[in-house]
């Protein structure tokens, strides 16, 4: 009986590398991670009504999963390494699964830090950039930029296609019910992982996509411990405190994550309610960023493998800043929210791409690891302005403080980018 070709043999019969299949899984898994980090932006307005809950309060809550978010990065690097893609992406998907079902019980603003704060937090921060990153690291050796820019549009399109849902299903029949969607979607994306998922392109024969040179081998088992493994990435931070060009790239995405995750993904729907706006619009709103930023992070990372980095997120950060401080000095119409959302949407995660490229550029092996540090500032950033525009909200009754300081501090990064020094490692 002839033995029948596996699904990586019939695509490499079609021309077809089997790392554009593991991509495709990826940014599913990492689709799935974003739409569970979004989702807060609809829940914060419904939980302060039906618990009555302050919204300083739900947003420590929820900046406690957005620093968790990134926290894991590194120490996700290192599992990734030891037990695959696939076993990490289906313990994150798990996770994320309970937390979600344990909102559908929850009455103390207690279980909604341990819910929210920490078990979904954990869980994402196992589906954030650094999986992307090792993916596109793993399978390709070409159009690295490009697949970073299109599994870091992964977040756009979560937002683009669920967040609007997310906010019609709440308004008809309550945010259990928006749950309900974002668990059909974690279903989903279980069932991908587990059919299609590969760790490595040796295991199954292959090279990464546009690599030459010798056949591959498959990876070997891992022989260090768990405790090891998860010392790997405070070995790594250590030997790289003295980096100039770390703590550059750490505080640009510190920056990135305040201005973006922080600021407008926790907060766009309640800043809109302030000016009248329904939470259905203003969801569109959050849609509209999504699309621009769809468009906008994959046309980076294709700029990213042809021009100079440093140049991209000079551009990136400045114009974003400039976006965050014009919209305070407009009446808030909705036309001149929409123009807000296509110009700054177009730059949402666009600092990714070439963030990686300058970590693998400057880092060498311990790039992904180094990325996972850098991302955590993305995220330590995010849970700060997450937390601290609640805050600004209740003293000043107003959002609009927290635009002027994100927008400065955009400036600033944009400035930093060129301390870092040039390349002194080959890709």
């Amino acid at each position: 009986m002839a033995h029948k070709p596996s699904l990586p043999q019939r695509l490499a019969a079609r021309g077809i590398h089997y790392g554009w299949v593991v991509a495709a899984a990826t940014f599913l898994t990492m689709m799935v991670g974003a739409s569970a980090v979004g989702a807060p932006g609809v829940l914060m307005l419904p939980l302060q009504a039906e618990f009555g809950w302050s919204l300083a309060d739900i947003s420590a809550a929820f900046a406690l999963r957005l620093m968790l978010f990134g926290a894991v990065g590194p120490f996700a690097a290192a599992l990734l390494a030891r037990f695959g893609t696939k076993h990490v992406s289906l313990v994150a998907l798990a996770m994320i699964s309970v937390g979600v079902v344990g909102s559908f019980f929850m009455s103390s603003l207690l279980e909604l830090f341990v819910l929210w704060g920490l078990i979904v937090g954990f869980g994402t921060g196992l589906t954030a950039m650094v999986l992307g990153a090792t993916v596109a690291t793993r399978w390709f050796a070409a159009r690295r930029g490009l697949i970073m820019g299109l599994l870091s549009a992964s977040v756009a399109t979560g937002q683009l296609v669920f967040l609007p849902a997310f906010a019609a299903l709440t308004q008809a029949l309550g945010w259990r019910m928006a749950l309900g969607l974002l668990l059909a979607m974690l279903a989903l994306a279980t069932v991908i992982v587990l059919t299609l998922m590969r760790d490595d392109p040796a295991d199954i024969g292959l090279r990464p996509y546009g690599a030459t040179g010798d056949a591959p081998t498959p990876s070997a088992a891992p022989t260090a411990s768990l405790g090891a493994t998860l010392m790997v990435p405070i070995h790594v931070l250590r030997q790289n405190l003295n980096s100039g060009t770390f703590w550059i790239l750490f505080g640009t995405f510190f920056v990135c994550g305040a201005s973006t995750t922080g600021l407008i993904q926790t907060h766009m729907i309640a800043i809109c309610a302030d000016f009248g706006i329904q939470p259905v619009a203003a969801a569109g709103v959050l849609a509209v960023i999504g699309g621009a930023n769809f468009i906008g992070t994959i046309i980076s990372g294709w700029l990213t493998d042809r021009f100079d980095s440093r140049w991209l997120l000079f551009w990136y950060y400045g114009l974003r800043g400039l976006s965050l401080i014009y919209l305070p000095f407009t009446e808030f119409g909705m036309y001149q929210i929409l123009l807000f959302a296509v110009f700054y949407g177009l730059d949402w995660l666009a600092t990714v791409p070439p963030t990686v490229r300058l970590a693998n550029d400057r880092f060498g092996r311990d790039a992904t690891i180094i990325f996972g540090w850098v991302f955590f500032g993305h995220q330590l950033g995010a849970a700060m302005a997450a937390w601290g525009a609640g805050i600004a909200r209740g003293f000043y009754a107003s959002y609009l403080p927290s635009f002027y300081a994100a927008g400065f501090i955009c400036i600033i990064a944009a400035v930093s980018v060129f301390y870092i020094r040039r390349r002194t490692l080959p890709t």
